[in-house]
């Protein structure tokens, strides 16, 4: 793995405390700014749902979906919301202590349907692999996908003016999904929620964030880049987000997104998310529009900005014609938990207490006194040297080798093949550092074994471990490799994954990757 990945155990032990002032927040004024920033996720996701990857590589111009008070309710099914609680729940049922073992767990079992990173790291949970290794490049190719990022605010609502344990919580958490900036997008995204509670002006809400991550990381890198093109060009989002399509939306490795306009990378659409809270200058309304607008990953990073800022101004003064509502819903449950807004913003408030007291604080009566912490950034941990995607091969492609029965699988969408026999082999050849084997995942899905330059590197399954398949999935990836000439082969084995499912492997393409 260190061929590949430069990784530096932090937080192995919590931090120690970075105290920078000791403030006084009223519990009635922490609730309702913890209701602020549930209500801003809610409404900023429902408004930006309908245009969700509509928008790639490109600025959504035009007319966006009118917004109505009850559309909130669409909040209740989406996955930036229930991720986020159950994760929560985890703290709830385990502790502020709660290891990363514990998040895992919760993970490996829960019932809701995955993507990316998500997905690949439960996938990797349910055959055994540790939850500490389970979002690293050695088993998730999604290692810096947006998915801790759109899942963390639950830690930044319980960690007031407390960006380090924030980090802390961030760091055994992520861990599950993501590293390197996956983690980081996490970090900042609960960093600008821990600085909202006792700082209004968007800047240096982005400024306390970006200090929580590492200066030299792709993602702070990126956040630096946004700050200074915004004091350049101060009203002109737009030209802004040009200069960040133009020097950062060109090595995504996803499958969906390699060689092509889908980008679902943390630190760019954390750009997106800043885009929101710079331009939108703590109007409600307008942060929403601009990080809606900006694209690609359009209904979570609306959903950040917005529970940010629902931070800044607390429950009671986001405008009625954006959380008009939710008081019809505050006792609906979520999809997948056991939370509704109004326990869930208990459940919040009685964390973030016990934070506070945790890290030196006080509550006393109806007031609770802050310990806050100056931001402080983890060591540096990057996985950034996979390169960049060059190509794709397409099954089609006469550089592959086909022995065994190989079909075109049906619906044939797109240049497949498929085989279930023990008979079946696949070879091709490829000049890179890296490679991903794409293809679905099935609920007939078997097994296979992947030689790489002759030996064997893997067994690997394509079984979906649920009733629905989902294409263009990592079937198999290996990245760090020497420069130049490598050979793949793929050996169907004829064996299925579980007992009573089918022994198929479909393959799609070969992203190769260069430096």
């Amino acid at each position: 793995m260190a061929s590949f990945f430069q990784r530096v155990c932090i937080f192995a032990v919590a931090l120690p405390l970075a105290a920078q002032s000791t403030k006084q927040i009223s519990l009635a004024e922490l609730r309702d700014k913890i209701a602020g920033g549930w209500a801003g996720q809610m409404i900023g996701v429902s408004f930006g749902a309908p245009t969700e990857f509509r928008s790639r590589a490109k600025i959504i111009d035009g007319d966006l979906p009118k917004w109505t008070p009850a559309g909130v309710s669409n909040a209740l099914d989406q996955d930036d919301l229930y991720v986020d609680m159950t994760f929560a729940r985890v703290l709830d049922d385990k502790g502020i202590k709660a290891t990363t073992e514990d998040f895992g767990n919760m993970f490996r079992d829960a019932k809701y349907r995955l993507w990316h990173a998500n997905l690949a790291a439960r996938r990797a949970l349910k055959r055994g692999v540790s939850a500490n290794l389970t979002g690293t490049p050695l088993y998730n190719a999604h290692a810096n996908d947006i998915d801790f990022q759109i899942e963390s605010d639950f830690i930044g609502l319980m960690a007031p003016g407390l960006p380090v344990s924030a980090n802390d919580i961030a760091d055994r958490a992520g861990r599950v999904m993501n590293s390197g900036d996956g983690i980081y997008g996490g970090m900042f995204v609960s960093g600008m929620y821990a600085a909202a509670f006792f700082e209004k002006d968007p800047r240096k809400i982005v400024e306390a964030g970006l200090r929580s991550i590492p200066a030299k990381s792709p993602y702070a890198r990126l956040i630096t880049d946004v700050l200074a093109w915004s004091k350049q060009y101060p009203n002109d989002w737009k030209k802004v987000w040009q200069l960040i399509e133009d020097k950062w939306d060109k090595r995504e490795p996803c499958p969906e997104g390699a060689l092509r306009t889908f980008n679902i990378d943390a630190k760019l659409n954390g750009g997106y998310i800043v885009l929101g809270l710079l331009y939108g200058g703590g109007d409600f309304g307008r942060t929403i529009e601009v990080s809606t607008r900006a694209g690609q990953d359009s209904d979570c990073n609306p959903s950040s900005a917005a529970g940010i800022i629902g931070v800044t101004l607390g429950y009671s003064k986001i405008p009625d014609e954006w959380k008009g509502g939710i008081p019809a819903l505050a006792d609906k449950k979520f999809n997948y938990t056991d939370y509704s807004f109004n326990t869930i913003v208990d459940s919040t408030q009685k964390r973030a207490l016990a934070l506070v007291q945790s890290t030196g604080g006080t509550v006393s009566g109806d007031t609770a006194t802050v310990k806050t912490q100056a931001p402080k950034a983890p060591k540096l941990e990057i996985w950034g040297n996979y390169g960049s995607p060059v190509e794709r091969v397409a099954v089609t492609d006469a550089r592959w080798t086909w022995t065994g029965v190989w079909t075109p699988a049906e619906p044939a969408t797109k240049p497949v093949r498929r085989a279930t026999t023990s008979t079946a082999e696949a070879s091709i050849g490829f000049d890179g550092t890296g490679a991903i084997l794409v293809g679905p995942y099935l609920p007939e899905g078997g097994k296979a074994d992947v030689y790489l330059d002759g030996t064997l590197d893997s067994t690997v399954d394509a079984n979906s471990d649920e009733d629905q398949g989902k294409g263009s999935e990592v079937i198999w990836h290996r990245f760090g490799l020497k420069a130049g000439k490598h050979t793949l082969r793929v050996v169907v084995k004829g064996e299925a994954m579980y007992a009573g499912k089918g022994t198929a492997i479909v393959l799609e393409d070969l992203i190769v990757f260069r430096p």
